[in-house]
């Protein structure tokens, strides 16, 4: 992992510091680095797992991920990540989007050295991303589960990226084409159980705990899992639950009610 954080980065960097700064926020807040390590781990089923398309591969994937959050943080609005300030809040949602889209071509610069299928499962990837985020903002129609729709999300935004990492890595680290495609399977389980922790701790933790601003989801009016469920309940005593939760909340005391409710946090 020492190589990856290295090579991060040095492929983080534009001629223009100021460029170099911004790209470079998100990456010196720290985070789980989860991905990369999902790419080294699943380079460890081959051959070679020591190639040095695995620490490519790896940036790739926590570069195009570390992009993703820069525009994530602009459609929450949030003001915290990774236990820093967010790029919005620090500079402005234009220097954010821009900085993300920086990222984004950083990451596809370093995919073309891995060849025309890299090039092809990373656009595919991207789709299903985007895919993810763009039905997160839509309601589910008349005769969709909201369950099915949240999973279908989820699975686009999250899963996707992960199942790429251990895709990349098995491939890279020349595992055979049985093992890169259950690995791949593996990896898009893993990335829905991922965002299913994620959302649940956006209720019930706190900014000390996630390092973001708790109740963002909830703020904007997203239905995660936790929401899902407490809504599912029929139980006289959630009446006020499901009138908070039947529409975006703004207002604090609202959300900390909401976060404190039994049957989102218990």
């Amino acid at each position: 992992m020492a190589d990856v954080e290295e090579a991060l980065f040095g492929h983080a960097v534009s001629r223009a510091p100021y460029v170099t700064r911004a790209a470079q926020h998100l990456l010196s807040a720290g985070g789980k680095r989860f991905r990369p390590l999902l790419v080294l781990l699943a380079a460890e089923t081959g051959t070679d797992p020591d190639s040095a398309d695995v620490v490519t591969a790896a940036c790739v994937v926590e570069i195009t991920h570390v992009g993703s959050l820069y525009h994530d943080d602009v459609m929450d609005e949030a003001d915290l990540r990774r236990g820093a300030d967010s790029a919005n809040a620090r500079w402005d949602n234009l220097v954010a989007i821009l900085t993300g889209d920086f990222l984004f071509a950083k990451s596809s610069e370093l995919t073309a050295l891995l060849g025309a299928d890299a090039v092809r499962i990373q656009a595919e990837t991207f789709t299903r991303l985007v895919e993810g985020q763009i039905l997160e903002t839509v309601k589910p129609g008349p005769d969709e589960d909201p369950l099915a729709h949240y999973l279908d999300v989820v699975a686009g935004k999250t899963g996707s990226l992960i199942a790429t990492s251990a895709r990349y890595g098995a491939r890279f680290g020349g595992a055979t084409p049985e093992v890169e495609e259950a690995l791949t399977a593996y990896g898009e389980i893993v990335g829905t159980a991922f965002q299913l922790s994620d959302d649940i701790l956006d209720i019930a933790s706190e900014t000390e705990e996630s390092g973001k601003t708790p109740g963002t989801d909830l703020r904007e009016g997203v239905p995660t899992l936790p929401v899902l469920m407490a809504l599912a309940s029929d139980d006289p005593g959630d009446a006020r639950l499901h009138e908070l939760l039947g529409a975006p909340i703004t207002d604090e005391g609202e959300v900390a009610e909401v976060t404190t409710a039994s049957p989102l946090t218990g």
